[in-house]
């Protein structure tokens, strides 16, 4: 997993891109910081025809927040038509940093009436004939669309945000920037970062114990997460500069996997709401017609899908898949999405014409409060028939430092409460359901906090953390709260430890117990050393018993097994999900705990281990129960493993545990649907259930699978 990150960071230096973290001002992602006391919204006035508004004037306009009306104390309108019309033949070259500037005041006359447009190209999404497909269209725009108003910049994203060039009119130098996006190692990836995973995957946990797991890099490198929160980051390195901001991200989708990724969507959204930037996505694959079993990049699957439909249909929607999030992202930043273009250079145009002018409004907000929630903002013209498009809110300042007890227990409950996300503080979690003799169901939550979260703790010379988890479950129908969680895990690590521990993972793994039934589960996770949060929403639904039937578990995947009773002495936990401490863990199997993967990425030197339980129909004889697991890639299968016994059986709740192991090795990278298979030999019942997994090549290896 190192070696790939490797790879990733010598493909961004071999294009020469500096990193942007450096740059980044701090900010807190989608809060307004106690420093800003001005808040400027863009307001976008068209006719009925969608032609820009000009001549209005303050006393045209009413601005509400959270709806109590404000004084509007900056007014200026962006003539970024006028400027182009206008703008000498020849200009001198005109440089403003992506990063902004420490004094945002000193940027206003620099990029008044200007357009600012970013080109964001993902490395990690783009096959190399869909990243020359994208950079010929910018090139395309900047020799012959590129208007005297437009300052351009160019970032590209690999292992982190690069900068290539900052916002300028020089063609020159932007021309040379893009010439050095070149196909690299980061395109050859793409087939492995940008597969989809489907809704219902499953994975689990064990207890605090195993607090620490061995490797994180699927934080960075594998989880769809990563590409938001560099979006998120890169709105925020954005907000010093004034104006409205457009980002022109070319992609080849970006996949949720199910409902997970919905809180990184969201909080990618606030963040560029309060930046003042739109993002344009523009599906970099363009118009193409589907090759049945796909292209010569790999091979046709076996079978009859290709011939029947079956393999086309399966293309097309993982195709349409890999678009919600890049529509949703546009739709909700006041930017647009553009799909099956076989000329891109025609999103360009659209995004001249849609900030050909605009309105900047100012205004100190009355409520000075620093509580940190959100404030609505709603904006009314005074004039019948003209149509309004701005940003809808943005997060207020919260002080941390000068939480009481009581501030911090209510910052908790208002996370879990709050209909918008947060994310401060990145987070991968899982649940998985498994019955219990009484009928109800013991639902493990696991969730993984990476290991940059501990470097705080460095940070602030102290080699010691603590972190608070919350969690509660609702009824999807009635919003009723039927289960909650509150722990507490205190990291103390000694110096001896501190670099070993801080490369790794932190895992916090508690549970609730639950009736048959659809719910949401909502978690929130706090860094106590700075206040940072991050919160996870997922669907969650817990099915009926079938007493006629045989039915299984949830499948929980994982490269670690632990001892039952081992406990890690750097890791201290009170937590008080007194319910949900059960005498015997479905997930201990002759002494040994299975700890959950959370992201279910492997490398091809570790083991498998697969976890599942089946449940057995009355009056059935469990010594015909077999079981065993089909590997899918692409919808074939490719690899099966021999049919085993039950690791261990429960006569009285008729529940039988599997646990199958076997090594990655023979497999070739990328992404997968692991399915088991559970039969009752010489009966009619069978059963199965999925989980998905992603396999990284090794530090050694290319990023081609192998055979």
């Amino acid at each position: 997993m190192r070696g790939l990150l490797a790879i990733f960071l010598a493909a961004v230096l071999a294009l020469g891109a500096p990193s942007l973290a450096a740059q980044k001002a701090g900010n807190s992602a989608g809060r307004l910081r106690s420093t800003v006391n001005l808040v400027v919204v863009d307001v976008e006035v068209t006719d009925s025809a969608g032609h820009p508004v000009q001549g209005l004037q303050p006393s045209d306009f009413r601005l509400y927040e959270n709806g109590k009306l404000q004084k509007i104390s900056k007014f200026v309108y962006a003539n970024v038509e006028g400027f182009a019309k206008s703008a000498p033949a020849t200009e001198a070259p005109v440089v403003v940093p992506v990063a902004g500037s420490p004094v945002a005041n000193s940027l206003g006359p620099v990029v008044r009436d200007r357009r600012l447009i970013l080109l964001f190209f993902d490395l990690t999404s783009l096959h190399p004939d869909e990243l020359l497909r994208a950079r010929a269209a910018a090139i395309h725009y900047v020799k012959d669309q590129m208007s005297p108003a437009d300052l351009v910049g160019v970032v590209v994203l690999g292992n982190q945000l690069g900068l290539l060039s900052n916002f300028t009119n020089d063609k020159k130098t932007l021309l040379a920037a893009l010439d050095r996006l070149e196909p690299g190692v980061d395109s050859q990836l793409a087939d492995l970062l940008s597969a989809s995973a489907q809704e219902g995957e499953a994975t689990s946990v064990a207890d605090v114990g195993a607090a620490w797991t061995p490797d994180d890099t699927e934080f960075n490198v594998f989880n769809t997460d990563r590409k938001l929160e560099a979006m998120q980051d890169l709105a925020d390195l954005l907000r010093s500069i004034p104006g409205k901001k457009v980002v022109m991200q070319f992609t080849a989708g970006i996949t949720q996997t199910g409902e997970e990724n919905r809180t990184a969507v969201q909080a990618a959204t606030d963040a560029a709401n309060l930046a003042d930037v739109s993002f344009y996505s523009v599906d970099a694959r363009g118009l193409y017609a589907e090759v049945p079993g796909g292209n010569a990049s790999q091979a046709a699957p076996g079978g009859t899908a290709m011939f029947t439909g079956a393999a086309v249909v399966s293309q097309e929607q993982m195709r349409e898949d890999s678009r919600d999030t890049l529509e949703t992202l546009a739709d909700d930043t006041g930017g647009r999405a553009f799909f099956d273009m076989g000329d891109l250079s025609k999103a360009f145009h659209q995004v001249q014409q849609d900030t050909a002018g605009y309105y900047l409004l100012g205004y100190s907000p009355t409520d000075t409060r620093m509580d940190g929630r959100w404030r609505s903002i709603t904006v009314k013209v005074d004039r019948p028939g003209l149509r309004l498009r701005y940003r809808t809110g943005y997060f207020g300042a919260k002080d941390y430092a000068h939480f009481t007890a009581e501030d911090r227990e209510e910052q908790l409950l208002d996370a879990l409460r709050s209909e918008r996300p947060i994310l401060e503080l990145p987070i991968a979690l899982s649940a998985s359901v498994f019955r219990l003799p009484s009928g109800e169901y013991f639902v493990p939550i696991a969730a993984k906090l990476p290991a940059s979260t501990l470097r705080w703790a460095l940070k602030k010379g102290s080699h010691d953390d603590q972190f608070d988890f919350a969690a509660e479950v609702r009824e999807a129908k009635t919003g009723r709260s039927v289960a909650a969680l509150q722990d507490t895990i205190t990291v103390h690590l000694g110096s001896e430890h501190f670099e070993q521990y801080a490369n790794r993972a932190l895992l916090y793994q508690g549970g609730v117990i639950l009736a048959p039934g659809t719910y949401e589960l909502k978690f929130v996770a706090r860094e106590n050393a700075t206040g940072r949060i991050g919160s996870f929403e997922e669907p969650l639904t817990v099915p009926a018993p079938a007493p006629n039937r045989l039915a299984l578990s949830s499948v929980l995947l994982s490269s670690q097994l632990v001892p039952a009773e081992e406990k890690s002495s750097e890791v201290k936990s009170r937590g008080l999900a007194i319910e949900a401490r059960l005498a015997h863990s479905p997930l201990v199997v002759s002494g040994e705990r299975i700890v959950p993967s959370v992201t279910n990425v492997f490398r091809p030197d570790q083991t498998l281990y697969v976890y599942f339980q089946a449940y057995l129909p009355a009056k059935t004889d469990p010594s015909g129960l077999r079981a065993g697991l089909v590997f899918f890639r692409d919808g074939m299968p490719v690899r099966r493993s021999p049919l085993v016994e039950p690791s261990s059986y429960d006569a009285s709740a008729r529940t039988a545990s599997f646990r199958v192991q076997l090594p990655l090795g023979r497999l070739p990278y990328g992404r997968y649907m692991l399915q088991a298979e559970t039969i009752v030999a010489d009966t009619p019942y069978a059963a199965f259930s999925r989980a998905f997994l992603a396999l990284a090549a090794p530090a050694t290896a290319s990023a081609a699978p192998h055979p």
